[in-house]
């Protein structure tokens, strides 16, 4: 059976199988495979072919030119969002993902991943770089669907949970569940596993899902990415440009590569970003226009909702499918797409499992063939006659705020409505905008327009009914075999607002603050929990006189034993669901959690 291949640079998206209609004589009875990559942190001006004139990407604006690209693609503000939507085909709050942390990173035990979909359906599924979707069982990417997994936790490499001493070059990171040295800058890592995973499936289907951490801070890349921007008033950040240039390499890499393995024509790749761009421009706040720097003319940055802040490049490139030639495609379009879309794409059935909120992007992407369009550099209207288009606005809230102070979520805010035409902005108040007339978002024109504000506040309504009963609490495993000892960090302490200590920066002031961790028991019998600051391989000890946890009803303490690196609790859990509170106090009384806590099964 000849195979079709598919590859995604997240940002990412689909189709059912065009290859009957555009021919190219293709197999109809191929199986694409798949292959997601996404960068974090760069936005839709963080790119030449986007009109930034002065970062330089050319085998990213190659892959432009040759691509079908959507203009009015949509993600969420930030991190764990996207990845959410993007995994599941649902909106991040009803996944139960919907912050960075606190607690609120992991999706609820009933949700199926684009993974576990098509591992149900005979393919090879590979995860590599960032999750940031759990660092614990059950939902770490070999818990949800992925069988062949290199990454780092939590949400930036270098940050609290993941490998101590890690800082982008030669790290050590997670393979298969063991902790493994590469040498090496992470982006080349990434990509050399990516390509790695490709070279030993390409005989096969598979799914490949590759997730970069950067241009995420801290900014650190090779020198001699970044000294091009050096020096340059226009340049907001060098270190971000040079990092996005290491990116462009790499993906030039790649490309060349799957030419080598003659992958290129049965291959759907497709370029995408998490978020709007984090450095790419100096902004006053995050919902100014750019000060310093390009942001292809949008208001708003990273955790913005207005459009710099969730408005991302979405390019799609499939020569045996027909789609190239370098075409737009103005319908607005989403990460909750991408699933649906790819299922569609690859001929899978989508259970009632997993009850995508997204749609297939497939009948767009038709109308996007050569076939159907002669000019090489047309814009593809949204609705064709006879082609109704089941989508009219979308949804995108960013619940809690910035920083999470306004946890929980209450409706409107920190969310835009969006239409082809209109945004209505509820961060602020009742901000409304045409997009169309006024791109920079800069006139509120809701006192004109109340019909508008009424009809779009009444098609968020439905949203919120199916998002808010499930902003509850994920549990983490502790005495899963699958993950035995499991180590904890405080930045999954589920907080009523706010961020727990998420990163060395605040960890190493010792903060006094604590807060649980929703736990979930898988067996009951006798278990040993070992309170530390620091992870166990940073060799440090404890500073503290006086331990104390709180689990199951219980309440223990002792005293911290000097030069102890550890204080260790053994007891008898039941099985179910509980909190684990942990409390150090120092010698003035006062107590601060303990940031890193293993629970083991013995």
């Amino acid at each position: 059976m000849k195979l079709l291949n598919l590859i995604f640079v997240i940002g990412v998206g689909c189709v059912q199988l065009l290859a009957a209609n555009t021919g190219t004589g293709a197999d109809t009875d191929a199986k694409p495979n798949v292959i997601l990559v996404m960068t974090d942190d760069q936005g839709y001006g963080d790119l030449g072919c986007h009109g930034n004139p002065i970062l330089k990407t050319p085998n990213i604006d190659h892959l432009y030119s040759e691509s079908i690209r959507f203009t009015d693609f949509h993600v969420s503000p930030f991190c764990t969002p996207t990845r959410a939507a993007l995994m599941t085909g649902n909106h991040p709050g009803y996944s139960g993902a919907y912050r960075t942390s606190s607690g609120r990173t992991m999706l609820h035990r009933d949700e199926k991943t684009v993974a576990n979909l098509f591992a149900e359906n005979g393919y090879a599924t590979g995860m590599v770089g960032k999750w940031h979707l759990g660092d614990n069982a059950p939902h770490r990417p070999q818990d949800r669907g992925f069988q062949d997994v290199v990454w780092h936790r939590c949400g930036g490499v270098g940050q609290a949970s993941d490998h101590w001493g890690n800082d982008y070059f030669d790290d050590i990171y997670e393979r298969n569940g063991k902790f493994e040295p590469f040498e090496g800058y992470c982006t080349d890592v990434w990509f050399r596993e990516g390509i790695r995973f490709v070279d030993e499936h390409k005989d096969q289907p598979f799914f490949l899902y590759l997730a970069l951490n950067a241009p995420h801070g801290p900014y650190r890349v090779p020198p001699e990415w970044a000294e091009p921007y050096s020096g340059n008033k226009s340049v907001a950040n060098p270190n971000f440009y040079g990092m996005i240039a290491n990116i462009d390499h790499n993906m030039g890499i790649l490309r060349k590569r799957l030419s080598e393995l003659g992958l290129t024509e049965n291959t759907i790749l497709i370029f995408m970003t998490d978020n709007g761009t984090a450095a790419g421009a100096k902004f006053k706040g995050l919902d100014s226009e750019a000060i310093v720097g390009y942001n292809a003319g949008m208001r708003g940055k990273k955790s913005s909702v207005y459009d710099g802040g969730h408005r991302v490049p979405f390019f799609i490139h499939w020569p045996a499918g027909g789609l190239n030639g370098g075409k737009d495609i103005e319908t607005l379009a989403a990460h909750i797409d991408v699933l649906p879309t790819l299922a569609d794409l690859c001929g899978i059935p989508v259970s009632e499992d997993y009850r995508p909120d997204g749609v297939s992007l497939k009948p767009l992407l038709s109308v996007a063939q050569p076939s159907s369009v002669s000019d090489s550099d047309s814009t593809l209207k949204p609705d064709k006659p006879g082609q109704p288009w089941p989508r009219d606005h979308h949804v995108v809230q960013f619940h809690g705020g910035a920083g999470g102070s306004t946890l929980p979520s209450a409706p409107f805010e920190y969310s835009v409505v969006m239409t082809e035409r209109w945004r209505l902005v509820n961060s602020d108040g009742q901000a409304l905008y045409d997009i169309q007339t006024d791109p920079t978002q800069r006139t509120n024109v809701a006192a004109d327009h109340p019909e508008v504000v009424a009809k779009l506040r009444e098609l968020y309504q439905p949203f919120w009914d199916k998002v808010s009963p499930r902003l509850t609490p994920v549990r983490i495993d502790v005495g899963n075999p699958a993950e035995n000892p499991t180590v904890l960090c405080s930045q999954d302490w589920f907080m009523p607002t706010g961020n727990p200590p998420w990163n060395f920066t605040s960890i190493r002031k010792l903060p006094k603050v604590t807060g649980p961790w929703m736990i979930e028991v898988k067996q009951a019998g006798r278990y040993r929990i070992t309170l530390r600051q620091f992870p166990k391989e940073a060799n440090k000890v404890v500073v503290a006189e006086r331990a104390k946890i709180e689990i199951a009803g219980k309440t223990v303490e002792q005293t911290v034993a000097p030069q102890s690196q550890g204080v260790v609790f053994e007891l008898e859990l039941p099985a179910g669901p509980t909190e684990l509170v942990t409390y150090l106090y120092d010698a003035k009384g006062r107590a601060g959690g303990a940031y890193f806590t293993e629970v083991e099964a013995i």
